[in-house]
C-alpha cells in the first residue's frame, strides 16, 4: 500500500507499506486453521493476566496485583493462574472464527460501500474499521458468553483460600466445578440456557462499542503515525526527482513496531471506556444474589448498587491495571499475529486475479 502524505511545500511524502489483504485474497481453509493454532498459543500467553482481572473484578476489597499474584502462586501454585483455561481454549476457535469472518467480510464490503460514496481514504478506512469492530464483536459474543461464564466460575474457585483465608466472594455459588464440562452441566441445571448467557446484553454493551472504538483508533493511528514517519524522514538518495519529496519504504521490523505501537494506543481508549461495563459484565456473570433462602442471578441495577455500596465509583474500575495490560498486549500480539497470518494465508497472484 501507497501512502501519499502532502507536505506543507506541497511535495509529496511516500511511504510504501505492504498492501493491504481483502477477504477475497485469502485461502479459507488455511486462514482459519492457522489462525486457531496462532491464537490458541496467544491466549494461553496472555491468560494468567486475565484471571488476575477477574478475581480483582469480583472480589469485595481492592487487592492489588502484585499481592493476588504471589496469594495464587502461594496457595494454587501455577495451575491457578490457567483455572477454566481448558474450556476458554474450546470456545476461543469458534469464536475467533466467527469474529474474523465478520471481520473481514464487513470492512471489505462497508470499504467499497463509504469510497463510492465520496468519503477521504481516511474517513473511509475509519468507518470500515470501525463497523468491523461492532459487527465482528456481536458475532463472536454468540460464541464467548457461555464460554466466558464458565471459564470465569472455573477462575474464582478457591479464591477465597488464595488472600490469606479471607473470603472475598461471599456470593459465588458454593457448589464446586471439577472441569469445564461439570460447570456447564450444573450452570444449565441451575439456571437453565439463560445462566449460560448471563450478562449476554452488558457483555455487547461491552464488547461491540469496545471494538468499534478500538479499530477505529488503531486505523487513525495507523495513518497518524506513518504521517509522522513520512513528514520526519529526509533521505535525498530516495526522494522523487521532481518533487522533493521523501519516499520511504520500512522494512517488517519497522511495520511491526508501528502496528505494535498504534494497537497499544487503542487499547488504552478502549479500556477507559469500556472498563466499568466489563466490571459489571463479570460481576453478573460470576456472582449470585440470595432472595428469600434462593440463590439467583443479579440484575444490572443490584449488581451497579452492590458494587458502588461495596467501594464507590471508583470499584467500577478495579483490575484496570491487568485488563489494560491484557489489552494492550492481547491487542499487540492479535495485530502483528493477525497480519502475519493474513499473509501466510493470502492466495497466490494467478489464484485471485483469474
Amino acid at each position: 500500500m501507497l501512502l501519499n502524505l502532502s507536505a506543507e511545500n506541497d511535495s509529496a511524502s511516500e511511504i510504501h507499506i505492504p498492501a493491504e489483504i481483502d477477504w477475497h485474497m485469502l485461502d479459507k481453509s488455511k486462514f482459519f486453521f492457522l489462525g486457531a493454532a496462532l491464537f490458541s498459543g496467544v491466549s494461553a500467553a496472555l491468560y494468567p493476566v486475565v484471571v488476575l482481572k477477574t478475581r480483582q473484578q469480583v472480589s469485595t476489597a481492592q487487592i492489588s496485583s502484585l499481592k493476588l499474584s504471589f496469594s495464587i502462586m502461594r496457595h494454587e501454585g501455577v495451575r491457578g493462574f490457567y483455572r477454566g483455561f481448558g474450556t476458554s481454549l474450546m470456545g476461543t476457535i469458534p469464536a475467533r472464527a466467527l469474529y474474523m469472518t465478520a471481520l473481514e467480510v464487513t470492512k471489505s464490503s462497508v470499504g467499497t460501500v463509504t469510497v463510492k460514496l465520496g468519503f477521504s481514504d481516511t474517513q473511509a478506512t475509519a468507518i470500515a474499521n470501525a463497523a468491523a469492530g461492532l459487527s465482528s464483536a456481536m458475532a463472536a459474543q454468540l460464541v464467548w458468553t457461555p464460554i466466558d461464564v464458565v471459564s470465569q466460575r472455573l477462575m474464582v474457585q478457591g479464591c477465597s483460600n488464595s488472600t490469606s483465608g479471607k473470603n472475598i466472594i461471599p456470593s459465588l455459588d458454593s457448589c464446586g466445578y471439577r472441569n469445564g464440562l461439570d460447570a456447564f452441566r450444573k450452570i444449565l441445571r441451575a439456571d437453565g440456557p439463560r445462566g449460560l448467557y448471563r450478562g449476554f446484553g452488558i457483555s455487547i454493551l461491552t464488547y461491540a462499542p469496545s471494538n468499534a472504538v478500538w479499530w477505529a483508533s488503531y486505523s487513525v493511528a495507523n495513518r497518524l503515525v506513518w504521517g509522522g514517519i513520512a513528514c520526519s524522514t529526509n533521505k535525498k538518495e530516495e526522494s522523487s526527482f521532481n518533487g522533493g519529496g521523501c519516499s520511504y519504504r520500512p522494512d517488517s521490523k519497522a511495520v511491526v513496531a508501528v502496528q505494535g505501537l498504534c494497537a497499544a494506543m487503542a487499547s488504552g481508549v478502549s479500556a477507559l471506556i469500556t472498563m466499568p461495563f466489563d466490571t459489571i459484565k463479570t460481576r453478573m456473570q460470576v456472582l449470585d444474589g440470595e432472595q428469600n433462602g434462593r440463590r439467583q442471578p443479579l440484575t444490572v441495577v443490584e449488581t451497579v448498587k452492590n458494587l458502588v455500596k461495596q467501594g464507590g465509583f471508583a470499584a467500577c474500575y478495579r483490575g484496570l491495571g491487568p485488563r489494560w495490560v491484557s489489552m494492550s498486549l492481547s491487542a499487540t500480539t492479535m495485530i502483528t499475529t493477525y497480519e502475519f497470518l493474513k499473509r501466510l494465508s493470502t492466495k497466490s497472484r494467478e489464484s485471485f486475479s483469474s
